[in-house]
């Protein structure tokens, strides 16, 4: 295990309000709160985009030309920090997410694993919303992954359950890819929980020599969850996207308190932070 762990800030996620909740939207707000995260440690950001106008920030965009406002914004504010690119889309399209990685060229993209039927509840027993499904057939896979390739994109594999972890595997060994990256996503209703006994179970099914992070998604809960992944040697992501709840049970204000937390717990943990030069030798 590698004492270095690269932290990653989830920047922004997307439909939550901003008017409610403190998640950056517009190009000069996503620089101002990455720059927090980056001087607290991160020297990752993974970064969503979203709708500029008058009342719609909580609504995901997907123009070339934001993505890459957004982008040189950010480098701007953050000297030799990789981004992240999301490329989730509910359907089949995805023609949005292939402009932004062409327009960015980022260092890294996620790359969703497998297909999730995308649920959750209310506490009345009725849909928090009308049942979705999250696809992701292989073709769609093979399709961001060659748009990857032509603009020299890491792929890290969003693994929302045991069998996408174990799909990646397949993924390497029919030649989609070489490299491995994990992400492993707890805390999703429908998906794996956060669950440091699971978290254990899961990494038994990696292919070995890989490179894995979490992401954990809840309140309190998460906490002991980020501390497991650090002792068993994954890196490292939180921020506003994943949530608002620092270890004491407190909102954040952002996600430079977020990024200190969990800064924190890998030290405690034994681990050391990884330097935007560092990080970059680990993760390019």
């Amino acid at each position: 295990m590698s004492d270095k762990a690269v932290v990653t800030c989830s920047l922004t996620g997307v439909l939550t309000d901003p008017t409610r909740h403190p998640v950056p939207v517009t190009p000069e707000q996503m620089a101002a709160s990455a720059r927090q995260a980056y001087d607290a440690g991160a020297s990752c950001m993974h970064v969503h985009f979203r709708q500029q106008a008058r009342g719609k920030g909580h609504l995901m965009s997907w123009d070339p030309e934001l993505a890459l406002e957004i982008d040189q914004a950010i480098r701007a504010a953050c000297p030799d920090v990789m981004l992240n690119y999301t490329t989730g889309t509910i359907g089949r399209d995805q023609r949005g997410p292939i402009d932004c990685i062409r327009a960015g060229k980022p260092e890294i993209a996620a790359c969703n694993a497998g297909s999730l039927n995308y649920l959750k509840t209310r506490a009345d027993g009725s849909w928090a919303w009308s049942p979705l499904v999250f696809l992701n057939p292989v073709e769609k896979i093979e399709e961001i992954l060659a748009v990857m390739k032509e603009t020299g994109t890491r792929p890290e594999f969003e693994c929302f359950d045991v069998g996408m972890v174990r799909a990646v595997g397949l993924y390497q060994e029919v030649g989609m890819l070489e490299r491995i990256d994990y992400n492993v996503v707890m805390g999703v209703a429908s998906g794996m929980p956060c669950d440091t006994d699971l978290l254990e179970l899961v990494r038994k099914y990696m292919k070995p020599d890989c490179q894995w992070q979490t992401t954990l998604i809840g309140r309190q809960e998460i906490w002991p969850v980020h501390r497991r992944a650090a002792e068993l040697g994954g890196h490292l992501r939180t921020g506003v996207e994943d949530t608002f709840y620092l270890p004491s049970g407190e909102r954040a204000n952002g996600n430079g308190q977020l990024i200190e937390s969990i800064v924190k717990i890998a030290e405690q943990a034994g681990r050391t932070i990884a330097t935007p030069p560092e990080a970059r030798a680990i993760f390019i």
